[in-house]
């Protein structure tokens, strides 16, 4: 493997592609999330409002217990990790600390999140979440990360907005 020269990698040449690579992480972990959640009952159980995700006791298995709005548990499964890509790592979008989600206090869920051998997961937010909607905009985040290095290194002078199907496009 070619090694790259530290004082390159930090010299914010690539700052776009460090910015582009960090939002391609951030949305496989959402879009991981979406899948293995899919997997459960729990997507589809309307008394299930967050689940809270072992992901610290083993490192072949996430543990989830589900809790309904009054904190109180509603059910529980079993993940099993067959490859790095099945981790349920954090995604802050579906956190109950980023979504706002209300925990009442000294509930079962509550004791949960103060053990800190996970996170917890707001299903609202999860089943409100737009799989093509997000990857759409993923995509555009990405290639304008890229876009923004290559105009920098002069490897693009310019380009069109549009479907290059009319007449009327834009050129940047």
């Amino acid at each position: 493997m070619v090694q790259s020269h530290p004082e390159v990698f930090n010299s914010g040449e690539f700052k776009g592609f460090n910015e582009a690579r960090r939002i391609m992480w951030c949305y496989e972990a959402r879009a991981r999330v979406c899948e293995r959640f899919e997997e459960t009952s729990f997507i589809d159980d309307i008394n299930v409002a967050a689940v809270h995700v072992d992901n610290t006791t083993r490192a072949d298995r996430v543990f989830l217990v589900a809790f309904d709005e009054d904190g109180r548990q509603v059910g529980v499964d079993t993940l099993y990790i067959d490859g790095p890509n099945q981790h349920l790592d954090i995604a802050s979008e579906f956190d109950h600390d980023f979504t706002g989600m209300d925990v009442v206090p000294d509930s079962p869920l509550d004791q949960a999140i103060s053990r800190e051998n996970g996170w917890v997961v707001n299903l609202k937010v999860l089943r409100e979440y737009e799989p093509l909607v997000d990857r759409r905009a993923t995509q555009r985040a990405v290639f304008l990360m890229h876009l923004q290095d290559m105009m920098k290194t002069g490897d693009v002078r310019g380009f069109l907005f549009g479907r290059g199907e009319s007449d009327e496009t834009d050129a940047a």
